[in-house]
Formats: C-alpha cells, structure tokens, sequence
C-alpha cells in the first residue's frame, strides 16, 4: 500500500452496490436476469424476449422463473420471442431435407445424361460416378 497525504491508498474496493449481473425487477428476487419484459400499451401485449443489450426504464429483466410464469392481465395477449442465440439440434427432417438438397443438386446432370445430352455417356476409367459435388467410387473388384 501507497501512503497519501489522506491515509493509505487501497487498490480496488468491492462494491455490493454495482453489479456486472443484472437482476431480475420481480422483488425479492435476486436470480440473474435471461429475459426482457416490454408491454405495449397502444396493442394490449405484453412481449418477452431475449435480455436485451442495455437495461431499458420502461422494460423489465426477469430471471428464467419468473419469464416461464408470465401472465397477462385479462384482454392481453403475450408474445414470446425466442432466443435465436441459443444452440439447436438438428432434426430429422433437417437431415432429410439436406439429403434431399444433395439428391436434387445431382439430377440435372442425371437428366442430361439420360436425355443424351452433354453429360458423361460412357464409364470414365477409373469407374466413377459423379453426382454434384460427391462422387461415388466403385470397387475395382465389380
């Protein structure tokens, strides 16, 4: 520690006061905050969405508890915005539409072929297929 002409110079001090975490606006709650609460008026809703970037005057922050148990009073109707941040799996019909984006992207070349067209007519030497971008090797034993 440093000496000043007013005492020691203490590097540092902790504050209860200032938070980096906001809070939820329900009292007596002390969770961290996930979620932004913001009614309009003028249309009767209430709409929860993500934690906005900055704490808003006329918006409330609510922790993950108190955003699920959100009612409206009567007449008004809740919009809840999804978080588009958060991490989703894939479906299967997100696999089935992938597989189906490759199969669509190798039947013009198949359609030419059929057609007589500019496409491939004979086997290349090394007997490949060529479907878009992917290519199907066969065994040199068939």
């Amino acid at each position: 520690m440093t000496r000043s002409r007013r005492g020691p110079v203490k590097s540092a001090v902790p504050s209860n006061v200032v938070s980096l975490v906001r809070r939820c606006s329900r009292t007596a709650c002390g969770r961290p905050a996930v979620a932004t609460l913001t009614y309009v008026y003028a249309d009767s809703t209430a709409v929860l969405g993500p934690l906005a970037t900055y704490a808003e005057p006329h918006c409330y922050d609510l922790c993950a508890e108190h955003s699920e148990r959100l009612t409206a009073p009567r007449g008004w109707e809740v919009v809840r915005l999804s978080d588009g941040s958060a991490p989703s799996r894939p479906s299967g019909d997100d696999l089935e539409a992938l597989a189906n984006a490759v199969r669509e992207a190798a039947r013009p070349q198949e359609r030419a072929a059929e057609a007589g067209g500019s496409g491939r007519t004979g086997a290349s030497p090394r007997n490949e297929t060529r479907r878009g971008h992917l290519r199907v090797l066969r065994s040199p034993d068939s």
